[in-house]
């Protein structure tokens, strides 16, 4: 293996089935002759030799589940564009900005050509008039690799009008973005696409599929999900299912950061995997660092609720995961051992989420400075017993009523399925709570150490 890729973070062993990374070890992965040489494009032939109507139902055959956090299936997704209103628009997101999230840049850095012909496959099966591919602003080599790819491509006949003597014509748009967290939702992204701040959309009325991209039906999938499109198309769905399990077929990226041996990112078998194969296992992360113990881990990006050792041996399945009180979100696992501060670990996805507030809800503007204020004085031993309860408090007024957690049955409750109610337009004011709430949970005795209940001198008596 390159130490290219090592240094990328990208580990492949085992015999497991690559879906999406099949190229990855190569070292000229992200070429056009190299794609062309491994197969690439011939999935677009394919595709074009069958009608859009039966290349969306292979699509939805596959139950091919978004990788961009939400779970819902593409096929289904591509299906709620209202008939006979064009033009329609597909925008990829590659603004992935999750904590701890970097699979999707490696899927621009090292086969963007996947993620083009993908975009393609897409394009023609919803009858999509451009393609718009927005890269977060902070991956320039994604941003290069993907912009020369383009123009191979476009050079070569397969973007642009009648592509590959047909029919089809279709243009790609690549959009550099400016690096807010918020523009990772879609909605906020399609704001930014079209000149304004990257702030979320009420929904309804504007979902996507239906008021998106100017005013037009649009459809935005996740990077990693349409660099799935390709295999699918070579292969069928039949065999895409046979992966994985009935309701997560096929593989996904997950990239464990933390204090593992070898962390990195893996492409794994949908909802057979467990935490505890990849943390412990030989041909993943191989354990904990300097051999010691799990203390917590968060399963899916640094929204998620985090897990303990008594989820280790949950499957990478949506469903099970959210009804444990968290989710797989955009694939992303950090691991924490022992030595581990949790209130200053807290802290420091709190601070992230309080910075990327957008300021367009009141619950998250105020709400997130105010729980990074407060915890940031208990971290620095200046806080009080007042002070929990009121972070408890700010955070119900993002997200109302109890606030699930797989760690709610050590408490005496059953936990409650994800996700939960929120205050705000979109998921960056409960994010904000999600590691408070979760490290006061699970490790309450970490703040009592911190807190110092002083007697209050009355004002009168200052001189």
């Amino acid at each position: 293996m390159s130490s290219y890729r090592w240094a990328a973070g990208y580990i492949d062993d085992g015999d497991r089935p690559k879906i999406v990374t099949s190229r990855f070890h190569l070292e000229d992965s992200y070429t056009l002759e190299r794609y062309l040489a491994t197969g690439g494009y011939q999935a677009l032939r394919h595709a074009l030799a069958r009608t859009p109507a039966e290349v969306h139902d292979e699509v939805r055959g596959a139950t091919v589940l978004g990788r961009g956090g939400a779970g819902f299936p593409a096929g289904t997704k591509w299906g709620l564009m209202p008939a006979d209103k064009y033009p329609r628009y597909l925008v990829v997101n590659g603004d992935e900005s999750e904590p701890g999230t970097y699979k999707d840049r490696l899927l621009m850095e090292l086969d963007p050509h996947q993620l083009i012909e993908g975009s393609l496959i897409a394009a023609y099966a919803v009858g999509l008039a451009q393609v718009f591919l927005y890269i977060r602003g902070e991956m320039p080599l994604a941003h290069e690799r993907v912009a020369t790819a383009l123009n191979e491509a476009y050079v070569a006949g397969y973007v642009g009008k009648n592509i590959l003597g047909t029919d089809f014509s279709v243009d790609i748009v690549l959009h550099w973005g400016a690096g807010a967290y918020v523009v990772g939702e879609e909605t906020a992204l399609i704001e930014s696409l079209e000149g304004k701040r990257g702030e979320p959309r009420l929904k309804p009325p504007y979902f996507p599929a239906a008021i998106g991209l100017y005013g037009q039906p649009t459809i935005v999938n996740n990077v990693e999900t349409l660099s799935n499109l390709p295999w699918i198309m070579a292969n069928g769905a039949a065999e895409y299912v046979r992966i994985g399990t009935e309701t997560s077929p096929g593989t996904r990226m997950v990239a464990v950061s933390g204090h593992v041996e070898r962390p990195g990112v893996f492409e794994i078998v949908n909802g057979t995997t467990t935490f505890r194969d990849l943390i412990y296992g030989d041909d993943f992360c191989r354990g904990i660092r300097n051999g010691n113990q799990l203390k917590a881990f968060v399963p899916g990006g640094g929204s998620a609720p985090w897990f303990t050792a008594e989820q280790l041996d949950l499957p990478f399945e949506g469903k099970l995961v959210g009804a444990a009180g968290s989710m797989l979100g955009s694939g992303a696992i950090m691991v924490m051992d022992h030595t581990t501060d949790i209130p200053a670990a807290a802290l420091t996805l709190t601070r992230f989420y309080a910075h990327e507030s957008c300021g367009q809800c009141t619950p998250c503007r105020e709400g997130g400075t105010w729980l990074e204020r407060v915890l940031q004085r208990v971290v620095d031993g200046r806080g009080t017993s007042a002070d929990l309860a009121q972070m408890k408090e700010i955070g119900t007024s993002i997200c109302p009523g109890e606030f699930p957690h797989a760690s709610s049955s050590r408490h005496g409750l059953d936990a409650t399925p994800f996700p939960y109610k929120m205050t705000t337009i979109c998921f960056v004011g409960p994010s904000a709570y999600a590691p408070v709430h979760s490290a006061l949970t699970l490790f309450p005795e970490e703040f009592a150490a911190r807190v110092r209940d002083r007697v209050q001198i009355p004002v009168t008596a200052v001189q």
